[in-house]
């Protein structure tokens, strides 16, 4: 039996797939410190879970509307319009059973076949996984060391064309850390009004900014009937098992992101949203505690990595990521590119990263090797790791 043809254009995340390797190995009696998958390393606070515990024992077991319960929703609006400095209602509100739903469902109800998408690279694999899936083109947006890895506008003003239908943004970033800056924002926004177009802002870790306050497009003047916000609670409460998102846009958008949720999952489980309004209003010194040891372990993990002969690193402005330059590691080790040092460190000195690979094709022009490490782990296990990094390359 064949299957349909527009599975061979889903992509995947490798990062569960060097995950599933780790967790082989560690099987197998080897010692592996992994910097590959994106999940915060706290418990959710326990005023979270307890709240989940009593909506299960209040019988908040059953169907809730696709869009999500009204009191998520109010409180989801409540914050975001705090947050944003913008206004939201309930009605803007969709909650879905974690973020990428929210990517999926706004590609389909926004993008035609033979669309083009403009979408950050290096970046989160699921954008570019879906823009072929729903049979639109991808168009591959550089961010570059050289910029903060952020993008050079005038490249951004080449890559619009009549068919192009949205331009996709995440800041803070995945893969990199880099924080798109406010004239960044300003030069898409001016894109998107000129050309009517669709944008997407990945604001997932909109919480864990160092270095500067956190900005949303939709503050620009114009932008939030065009934009649509992801956010959700895996990375900010620590919730990543939880499966808990949500996106906010115009409502007629709204009701469309609805009705594919009705038809893809039904709804979001009713007791994981009285755990999310929980943490939207709750006591808020968890997730501050974790943001700022964030920022401390990026500090270390930067420092580090800049002592190791054959790597440079910037110092990221937000997530928990940073995105080391390894050109000069690969040519002292005789390797041909990053992907070909994550299996060297993983294997030789039992440390897991992920290869510039993993977030998308290499740009045109592209000619330096980048890994990311997610720094989601302990102090310690960053020490440890970079010292085992260190004896492997230097020797």
């Amino acid at each position: 039996m064949r299957l349909a043809q527009r599975v061979d254009r889903l992509g995947t995340e490798t990062a569960f797939e060097v995950l599933a390797t780790v967790k082989q190995l560690e099987a197998e009696g080897k010692s592996i410190i992994s910097f590959a998958i994106g999940e915060p390393d706290f418990e959710t606070p326990e005023n979270i879970k307890e709240a989940g515990c009593r909506a299960i024992q209040n019988n908040e077991t059953h169907y809730g509307p696709s869009a999500g319960i009204m009191p998520m929703r109010e409180t989801i609006a409540k914050y975001i319009a705090e947050t944003r400095g913008i206004r939201v209602t309930p009605e803007n509100v969709v909650v879905t059973p974690g973020a990428k739903p929210i990517i999926f469902h706004s590609i389909l109800a926004c993008v035609d076949p033979g669309d083009e998408v403009i979408y950050p690279n290096p970046g989160f694999p699921i954008y570019e996984s879906m823009i072929r899936f729903v049979g639109a083109k991808p168009v591959p947006l550089p961010l570059v060391e050289e910029k903060n890895f952020s993008f050079d506008v005038d490249h951004l003003r080449s890559l619009v064309t009549e068919r192009t239908k949205m331009i996709i943004i995440n800041s803070p970033q995945n893969p990199t850390g880099g924080v798109l800056s406010k004239s960044d924002l300003e030069a898409v926004a001016e894109l998107a009004i000129a050309n009517d177009l669709w944008v997407f802002s990945d604001e997932i870790y909109s919480r864990i900014v160092f270095d500067s306050d956190f900005y949303s497009i939709t503050a620009i003047p114009g932008m939030q009937e065009r934009t649509i916000i992801l956010d959700g609670f895996s990375k900010t409460y620590a919730m990543t098992g939880w499966r808990l998102g949500y996106g906010v846009m115009n409502p007629k958008l709204a009701q469309a992101l609805a009705r594919l949720e009705t038809n893809a999952e039904s709804c979001t489980a009713t007791f994981t949203q009285w755990a999310g309004i929980e943490a939207l209003t709750g006591p808020q010194d968890a997730a501050e505690a974790m943001a700022l040891e964030f920022r401390q372990r990026r500090d270390l993990i930067v420092e580090g990595l800049n002592q190791i002969e054959g790597i440079t690193c910037l110092n990221p402005g937000g997530a928990f990521y940073v995105y080391p330059n390894v050109t000069g590691a690969c040519k002292k080790l005789g390797l041909a590119d990053s992907r070909a040092l994550q299996k060297y460190l993983l294997h030789e000195a039992g440390v897991a990263v992920l290869a510039r690979s993993c977030f998308g094709q290499r740009n045109v022009g592209e000619d330096q090797e980048y890994v990311r490490f997610s720094y989601a782990t302990s102090r310690e296990q960053i020490k440890e790791g970079l010292a085992r990094i260190k004896k492997a390359i230097e020797g």
